[in-house]
């Protein structure tokens, strides 16, 4: 009995082990759910002021950026580090809801603007006491802290909209410096108890859609230390190339006569104390006369709110995400971004068939952040350097959900890189019988010029597909290919060249190309292919091709004065499939995204001038075998 009693002493005192402190869990180069990270109600919230290092608003007091905080409960009582997720928006406090025709898009070309509507305010809420739940429940139990901020001047955080001004840059630079110690945050927005990020390893990862996408591109141009990678999905790079194209007035697609001021008002959601203020300085001041209505041309107001002059300073690794569909932010947005980008960081596409918004695959976004922000040498660096679906089923392209970017998809098909290495330029002319249906044909320099000039008469009433699939009209022309023998694959971006007359001193130019023939339904993938919009006053400046971001001025016509002018339509990455026609459509006037002159302007093209340049995966002998021209 005495041996038994000194058995179950030191039985009782034999330590017992611990648990292991809770850690981020890693397989297939992924972070994964954690078990000790699930449970939502042991998350640390926090809710804090950042001061920033700029005064928007003009009253000689730095703006503070209103912030919240998710993170495991580990960071609290386990002395866990972990980097962080951040998405940051104007949209957390709400916006004022779409109008119509703010401004009225029924005016002549080249005229000035009658007065723009006014938008509903949006009510204050300085009763909010949280921001966002938008990525928490993806990464918080994958071993990331999520944070979210406000945008200057909306919601709760101080200042002034200034939609693509300086301060949306240097308002999520901020936050980050907070999370590495070399900013202040503050409990109040006002007061002086401050609140330290000792939790954070200073490793964030930016994402977001649409304007949440186009801040964390913005916040890596100020080339600050911390910003370890970014994923903008749908970025608005440019509110030059969102609100006008090649020097033209032209909307966004489904916001016809939005402008730029119309944003500010709709997510004008901050302090209502300061709005007069921020109206003066910004709305009907610095917006008043920079956006130009009149000209659409491009000039230093849009330029201070153009990322791309700015990617010098980038050095966040980027996955760029965009849809070819995307008439809203259209895709030269991420195109022209990443094009710029290769080489100075790591840099990844991902690109579908869908419409606006769209986020590439959780394991596409999981590795990137995993290896950059964790750490984890998980080789994404080596992958493809481009996913993109491409394939879309006819059924699926022409439903409603497929605009909107809901429809089911295939998986992505990787690529060595965007615009597939193996496209090359073909290059077609025109011949005659564009109100019925012309020819596209390969053209030469040889070519002796014997197809002459055809005129089309521009009238808003008909939208694009309507006269897409008119076996006659006066009001396009198009030129189509054979019928396709086998599939053509386009990839790359679309450029076109015309020699052309005006009956009137302004024009509208619009360009489609389209699959023949039409399917009913939607304007998706099943029909459409890519378009593009352009002023032939800015002739001058469209020389060269590619994007208009030129400060030259656009010149009235000369009527019956023949321009010449190249540009680029939307980039695209498609396969038109076999019994299909490639069919180019000229027209004037897009009911759906340009002004709405009074009918009536002539359009007079030359066809023995006019060279349409389609990027062709397999180049001449591709589209040469599938066309029957071998």
């Amino acid at each position: 009995m005495a041996a038994a009693l000194v058995f179950v002493g030191v039985s009782a005192q034999e330590p017992r082990a611990r648990p292991q402190p809770a850690a981020p869990v890693f397989e297939d180069g992924q972070a994964q759910v954690v078990p000790a990270f699930e449970d939502a109600t042991q998350w640390v919230h926090q809710r804090l002021w950042v001061e920033a290092e700029f005064d928007s608003d003009g009253d000689r007091k730095l703006d503070r950026m209103h912030v919240d905080v998710t993170r495991p409960q580990q960071t609290e009582t386990e002395g866990l580090k972990v980097p962080v997720i951040y998405e940051s928006s104007p949209y957390f406090a709400g916006t004022s809801g779409p109008r119509e025709f703010l401004w009225d898009v029924r005016q002549e070309v080249g005229a000035e603007s009658s007065a723009r509507l006014a938008q509903p305010e949006i009510a204050f809420q300085a009763a909010r006491t949280t921001i966002s739940n938008s990525q928490v429940a993806a990464w918080v139990p994958r071993g990331f802290a999520v944070v979210h901020s406000e945008a200057p001047g909306t919601g709760l955080s101080e200042g002034c909209p200034t939609v693509g001004g300086l301060p949306e840059r240097l308002g999520p630079k901020a936050v980050i410096d907070w999370l590495n110690g070399r900013a202040k945050g503050y409990t109040t927005p006002t007061g002086t108890e401050e609140v330290v990020a000792t939790w954070a390893t200073g490793k964030v990862g930016m994402t977001g859609t649409s304007y949440n996408g186009t801040i964390p591109l913005a916040a890596a141009t100020t080339g600050v230390e911390g910003l370890a990678a970014i994923i903008p999905i749908a970025p608005n790079t440019s509110y030059y190339h969102y609100y006008r194209s090649n020097g033209l007035v032209r909307h966004p697609g489904g916001w016809l006569g939005e402008d730029i001021d119309f944003l500010y008002d709709f997510i004008n959601s901050g302090d209502t104390a300061t709005r007069a203020v921020c109206n003066k300085i910004y709305r009907d001041g610095e917006f008043t006369e920079g956006r130009d209505r009149r000209t659409g041309d491009y000039n230093t107001f849009w330029r201070s709110r153009d990322l791309l002059p700015l990617l010098g300073n980038v050095k966040a690794a980027v996955l760029m995400s965009h849809a070819f569909n995307d008439w809203n932010v259209v895709p030269e947005h991420s195109v022209r971004i990443s094009q710029a980008l290769k080489g100075q960081v790591p840099l990844q596409q991902y690109f579908h068939q869908g419409g606006h918004g769209g986020a590439p695959p959780m394991a596409l976004m999981n590795k990137w952040f995993t290896r950059y922000l964790y750490g984890v040498e998980n080789g994404v660096e080596d992958d493809p350097k481009a996913w993109i679906v491409r394939e879309v089923p006819l059924e699926v392209a022409g439903s409603p959900a497929a605009g909107r970017g809901r429809a089911p998809a295939p998986d992505p098909t990787p690529y060595a890189d965007y615009p597939n290495p193996a496209a090359s330029m073909v290059t077609l002319g025109l011949t005659a019988g564009g109100q019925r249906h012309g020819s596209l044909r390969p053209a030469t320099t040889a070519d002796g010029g014997t197809e002459g000039t055809e005129t089309l008469t521009d009238n808003v009433e008909f939208d694009a597909p309507t006269l897409a699939k008119a076996e006659m009209s006066l009001n396009r022309l198009v030129y189509t290919t054979e019928e396709l023998l086998t599939p053509v694959h386009i990839s790359g971006t679309v450029r076109i060249t015309l020699r052309l007359a005006s009956s009137k001193a302004a024009a509208n130019l619009s360009v489609y190309l389209v699959q023949l023939p039409w399917t009913e339904g939607r304007i998706g993938t099943a029909n459409l292919i890519t378009r593009g919009w352009a002023d032939p006053q800015n002739a001058r400046s469209l020389t060269q091709g590619g994007n208009y971001d030129s400060l030259d001025r656009g010149w009235p016509l000369v009527p019956g004065e023949f321009v010449t002018m190249t540009f680029d339509l939307q980039p695209d990455d498609q396969i038109i499939p076999a019994g299909k026609r490639i069919g180019l459509m000229i027209l004037s006037s897009d009911r759906d995204f340009t002004l709405w002159p009074k009918p009536g302007t002539e359009l007079t093209i030359d066809l023995d001038a006019a060279r349409l340049q389609l990027p062709v995966v397999g180049g001449a002998a591709a589209f040469a075998m599938a066309t029957g021209r071998r």
